[in-house]
């Protein structure tokens, strides 16, 4: 029956959710304290990377029903059509999020600037800050994702977009805010000095980062897995150069030492 197919599709949705969160509690967690070394962040992140491709493909093999628009394939459709007909749409709250999904573009803009000046008065590529490369090349990374899903459609927004079936997973927006936004913080933590400044921007930008992810999910433009989706691969992407970089400082240490 419908009850029993929602049933089965919540709790395989738990189960995989729980999994995740279990598993990774158990990398953090460490005999000093929750503070993760650079090789459990780094595997953290490929777990990460794969459970999506995992969720990837059980988006298109469980509960799949012709209930988007045009009559389009949609995985856990049971589930994705409770949710959605539990938030409806609100196309303020989507217009405001789109609109502020400008933020994390400035903020890669000023790190590229960050970049730039050091080359700049370094004049060598090869002497600019090595977390500034990577994180370029992790922003290209981003992007390269981005646009293979909108080339590829796995399924489409539950509603047309100015009369257009447009490419809803992952949630192009959250993908974007969770995928830089922490690089924010972690390059503030790195670089500011001050711990009033240092706070209050680690503050704001976890509020806007959690506003943007409950904004996106209750707007109503994707479907529930859409999120989720973007939550577990923008995280698996930001430790794997979170990692990288720490490894990079190690190996800098050493060789000061």
């Amino acid at each position: 029956t419908t009850s029993d197919v929602s049933i089965g599709s919540g709790f395989l949705l738990l189960r995989f959710v729980s999994l995740l969160f279990l598993y990774i509690l158990l990398l953090f967690k460490n005999e000093g304290g929750y503070r993760m070394k650079e090789k459990r962040i780094f595997i953290t992140g490929m777990v990460l990377i794969i459970a999506f491709i995992i969720w990837t493909i059980l988006i298109q093999k469980v509960d799949v029903k012709p209930i988007g628009v045009n009559g389009t394939n949609v995985g856990f459709s049971t589930l994705n059509h409770w949710f959605h007909k539990l938030t409806g749409q609100n196309m303020i709250i989507y217009y405001i999020t789109d609109w502020m999904g400008l933020i994390p573009i400035f903020s890669c803009m000023f790190f590229g600037i960050i970049g730039f000046i050091q080359l700049i008065k370094r004049k060598s590529l090869f002497k600019v800050d090595i977390d500034i490369i990577l994180l370029g090349v992790y922003y290209v990374i981003v992007i390269f994702g981005y646009l293979i899903f909108e080339t590829i459609p796995i399924n489409y927004r539950p509603i047309l977009i100015e009369g257009v079936m447009e490419a809803s997973y992952p949630s192009s927006t959250t993908l974007l805010v969770l995928s830089v936004m922490p690089t924010v913080n972690f390059q503030n933590n790195r670089r500011t000095k001050n711990i009033i400044i240092k706070n209050v921007i680690n503050t704001v930008v976890f509020l806007f980062s959690l506003f943007m992810i409950i904004g996106r999910t209750i707007s109503g433009v994707h479907w529930l897995t859409d999120i989720i989706g973007s939550v577990i691969f923008s995280f698996g992407l930001y430790f794997i150069y979170k990692s990288t970089v720490m490894i990079f400082d190690q190996k800098q240490l050493s060789e000061e030492i």
